[in-house]
Parts: C-alpha cells; sequence; structure tokens
C-alpha cells in the first residue's frame, strides 16, 4: 500500500500572513494553501465525523474526531485567527456556545464583570444560566464610566465581559483602558472583547492586549444571513488547552458546510464592510437631519459621545445605527411594518439592509425595568445597513417614517 502520510499534513500557513500582510490578503489565504492532494484552489469540505489511524494513537495527522476539528474547520479557525492577530482560533455552532465555552473554563463560584449592554442573549445567558445554574456572580457594570468599573473588582473577578460596541445602544468602550485597569486590579483575570459588531475588519482588540475575542460568526463574518456559527480567538498554549478541553468537553462544535461558507465570508469581509460603513454613515447623516426622527446613534456622528474613541479604536464607524422615532410603539410597528426594502428580523451584519425593534425582539428578555434603565425604549429601532443603492436604504426609510409617523395636516 502506498504512503499517503504526506499528503494529510495541512500546512499551517497563517502566521505567515499575520503581522506582514494586509487584511485582505489574510482572510483570503490565511490557512488555505491549495490542497496538497489535489490542488483544489478552495477550501475542501470534509464530511468525515471520524478519521482512520495506522495504528492505535498513531495518527495521519492531528484529526481524530470531527468534535475536535476537521480540516475544513482548522482552515476557518487558522484564518480568523490571522485576521484578529491572534494566535489560535476554536469554531462553535454559534456565538452562544462560545460563550458557554468561556464560562465553562472559569473557576467555581467566580466573579464577571460585564457591560451593561449587551446583547440580549448574552444578558439571558448570565442572568439565567451562570448566576442560577452555575452560581457565578455576575455584576452588570458601565463600562464606559472607569470608576465604576474599578469599584466593580472583587478577590474572586475571573472575567471582565466587553461588547463594544454595544448592541443596541452602540455605545464604545476604550479597550486598551479597561485592560491596563484590569492588570493593575486583578493581573489574571481574563478581558473578554466580543467584537461581533465591529468585526475583525474595524477592530482587533488582541491588539489591544485583550485575551479573548469572540465572535458570532452569524453576523458580518459569515455575512449573508445563511449560517450559524461562533468562535473565540487568544493566544498562548494554557490558554488553549483550556478553551480546547472545554469546547469538546461540550461539544459545540460547528458543522463543516458552515465553516466552509464562513471561510467564504471571511474572503469578501473587506469589500463589504467598507460598503456597510459607507452606507451607514450616509443614512446617519441623512436621519440625523429628519425632522421624523427623536435621536440617532451612529458612532461616526459628532453628536455621539464616543466619536473620538471610535475614531482612534476602529478603522471605520461600522453599519449599525440606532435611532428614537418621534412616537411611540404604535408608531415604532407600523413603521417596521411599512418598511419594504428593509427586512423585519432579527440579526445584523448580512449583505441585505435588516431592521427591528428591540424592545419586542432582540432585548425582549432583558427585564423590562433594566430595558427603561438603558433607554431600550418603545420607539428604539436598530439598523444593520446592507450594501444595497444607498439611495434605495433611504427612500425605503423615509415612505416608511412618512406613513407611521407624519400626523395628518
Amino acid at each position: 500500500m502506498a504512503d499517503y502520510s504526506q499528503f494529510t499534513n495541512y500546512p499551517e500557513s497563517a502566521y505567515l500572513y499575520k503581522k506582514n500582510k494586509g487584511f485582505a490578503t489574510k482572510a483570503i489565504h490565511a490557512g488555505q494553501d491549495p490542497d496538497q492532494v489535489h490542488g483544489s484552489v478552495n477550501v475542501p469540505i470534509h464530511l468525515s465525523t471520524t478519521f482512520a489511524q495506522k495504528a492505535p494513537t498513531d495518527f495521519y495527522s492531528q484529526y481524530e474526531y470531527a468534535r475536535g476539528g476537521t480540516p475544513t474547520r482548522h482552515a476557518f479557525e487558522e484564518c480568523i485567527a490571522a485576521c484578529e492577530n491572534g494566535e489560535y482560533a476554536i469554531a462553535f455552532s454559534s456565538g452562544c456556545a462560545a460563550m458557554t465555552c468561556v464560562l465553562h473554563s472559569l473557576p467555581k463560584e467566580s466573579h464577571i464583570i460585564v457591560s451593561d449592554d449587551v446583547y440580549g442573549g448574552t444578558n439571558r445567558y448570565m442572568r439565567r444560566f451562570a448566576v442560577e445554574k452555575f452560581n457565578f456572580n455576575v455584576e452588570f457594570v458601565d463600562l464606559t464610566d472607569t470608576e465604576a468599573f474599578k469599584n466593580a473588582f472583587k478577590e474572586n473577578t475571573a472575567l471582565v465581559w466587553i461588547e463594544t460596541p454595544t448592541n443596541p445602544l452602540i455605545k464604545l468602550v476604550d479597550i486598551e483602558a479597561l485592560v491596563n485597569i484590569t492588570r493593575e486590579k486583578k493581573k489574571d483575570t481574563w478581558v473578554l472583547v466580543d467584537n461581533t459588531f465591529a468585526s475583525p475588519y474595524l477592530q482587533n482588540p488582541m491588539d489591544l492586549g485583550v485575551d479573548i475575542t469572540l465572535h458570532s460568526v452569524s453576523k458580518y463574518i459569515g455575512g449573508h444571513s445563511d449560517v450559524i456559527m461562533g468562535a473565540l480567538v487568544f493566544n498562548g498554549k494554557e490558554m488553549k488547552d483550556k478553551l480546547f478541553y472545554s469546547s469538546i468537553s461540550f461539544g459545540g462544535c460547528p458543522s463543516t458546510f458552515d465553516c466552509y461558507l464562513a471561510v467564504r465570508g471571511l474572503k469578501t469581509l473587506e469589500s463589504r464592510m467598507k460598503i456597510h460603513c459607507r452606507n451607514a454613515y450616509s443614512v446617519a447623516k441623512w436621519l440625523e437631519q429628519h425632522p421624523l426622527i427623536e435621536k440617532v446613534i451612529f458612532p461616526g456622528l459628532e453628536s455621539h459621545p464616543q466619536h473620538e474613541l471610535a475614531k482612534k479604536q476602529q478603522r471605520g464607524f461600522g453599519g449599525m445605527i440606532s435611532f428614537l422615532l418621534k412616537g411611540g410603539k404604535a408608531e415604532a410597528f407600523k413603521f417596521l411594518s411599512s418598511c419594504k426594502l428593509a427586512t423585519l428580523a432579527e440579526s445584523l451584519g448580512g449583505v441585505e439592509t435588516l431592521i427591528e425593534h428591540p424592545a419586542s425582539m432582540t432585548h425582549a428578555s432583558v427585564p423590562a425595568e433594566v430595558r427603561a434603565k438603558l433607554g431600550i425604549t418603545d420607539n428604539f429601532i436598530r439598523l444593520s445597513c446592507g450594501v444595497e443603492d444607498v439611495e434605495d436604504i433611504m427612500a425605503d426609510i423615509d415612505q416608511a417614517l412618512e406613513k407611521a409617523c407624519k400626523k395628518e395636516q
């Protein structure tokens, strides 16, 4: 029998791209050298759930069982790590599975500091599972307030959970400042940034000293509303051993086909993000002047409280806009139902424009009193600007506002 072992080792090429190549080059090539058996340019979809061994514990390559990894999944992990300037990555079946992996890796009865304004699923998981099931002490803190952040630390603080920009209020958090405070207060505390809203193209938290970067790959990375996945990016073998052990133990592994779609999504991420950013900036500037709009929240506007931080910390202002229309719940619902081009749906980051009502959709599980305190009111709208012609996006929003909010003369 011929020896095929020379063909089964996928070269770990991501390291060649991490520091000395541009973002688009990394996103297209890192971890994706041509298949060494047949020379295929695109990453093959390896559907096998298990991998043969020459003898017990004598493997053809690093793959044993698909829960721990496949060549297709590994290609995505190499690529996302390179795009985030991290050393390692682990892919998951969802962003929530990635979050679960991190929490499973913490000591018992840990104290966790969490952004007060976060994705509704994160808020729900922290309140209902981290506290009630795992006996963690979770404290929600406004991380734009550095004094409140300093005062939140306890002896057993094991994790700082940052979301920036936040969902749905689009607040920005000074990552580097919070990392420095954490190192002063409790050196061994993990700092995690949920980088979903920004994407690796706009922001690289690893460069600012964080321990873990988390993504809901379903959003900008996938980019086409057709994949559910999550990912963690991090440095160091010790961190890798902890997180990988948790991941294979609870089993939140992604499908191979989803990994392939995510690899494909990364290839066009820079191109898409440039259009998302350009469209969102135009729409936000237009909305700010609209007579039927009460307030617009977008980091690219000078009216945004963290506008200067956005210019310093990100490569662009992103594709997400939140705004308050003039009216209440009835007007908000009529507006959303009147949109024709913008699709009323949860999620974000796809090529199509999506619009939603956080109070009754993505953040419905957040207690009403917490929503009220944060400012997630009944007239609050979240818009994920797609890559359509921006004039068409504006025209659609305009006609829907006219139907919902304009008073009869």
